[in-house]
């Protein structure tokens, strides 16, 4: 799941059009960018193992304070408690801090037993749709480009300039999705946490291309 947690930030704007869309994308992929920084330093752990799923060829071994629910349900509140210092609005609280959540839930659909839902807990769950592409695949892809469509709709750039912005970034979203699906695995888990920590790129795009803070009017 990446593309599809980038989705959540897309619909979620249009439930908190004052949020920048730049700060929902670095709540729907928190998780991810707090994972990626664990593995490198070695607090957390995972392995490339071709085979691991069909489609995902990577062993999470341990992910405790990254991917706990107990833990994520904690990072969400202080997403949503700092939203509100910032910006004393309840509603982008809400919607910031359901953001961070739901990254949980959509991992829930797609990876096999490895979330854990105490850190220290032996209890792991997971569907497993990764083990069927067939389904996943098309779930993922349509859920984002729905949502594009979405946001394009309601927040379009008024700019010829930020217009290009938010179209390559919906391609460039796609190609890399696209790439990964079919691409060889990664050589190394360090890799694998670099190029996550990476994804802060498309956090600064966003905010960049969402020049509005509502909805588009007449």
């Amino acid at each position: 799941m990446f593309i599809g947690h980038i989705a959540v930030a897309f619909v979620a704007k249009k439930a908190a059009p004052k949020t920048s869309l730049g700060t929902l994308v670095a709540g729907a992929l928190f998780l991810d960018l707090l994972c990626s920084l664990l593995l490198l330093l070695g607090i957390e752990h995972a392995q490339v193992l071709p085979g691991a799923t069909r489609l995902v060829p990577l062993d999470f071994l341990d992910y405790p304070y990254s991917h706990s629910l107990l833990m994520v349900l904690l990072w969400g509140a202080l997403f949503a408690g700092g939203s509100w210092f910032f910006k004393k609005s309840g509603r982008s609280a809400v919607v910031l801090g359901l953001c961070v959540v739901s990254h949980w839930f959509l991992d829930l659909l797609v990876h096999r037993p490895d979330l854990p839902v105490m850190p220290s807990g032996e209890l792991r769950l997971g569907i497993g749709l990764w083990n069927h592409p067939w389904i996943s695949v098309p779930l993922e892809g349509l859920l984002f480009l729905a949502a594009a469509a979405l946001y394009w709709r309601e927040f379009r750039p008024s700019t010829r300039g930020r217009r290009l912005g938010l179209l390559a970034l919906v391609m460039l979203l796609l190609g890399i999705w696209i790439g990964s699906l079919l691409g060889p695995p990664p050589p190394g888990i360090a890799t694998v946490g670099a190029v996550g920590l990476a994804q802060w790129l498309f956090v600064a795009w966003a905010y960049r291309v969402d020049q509005r803070p509502g909805p588009l009017t007449g």
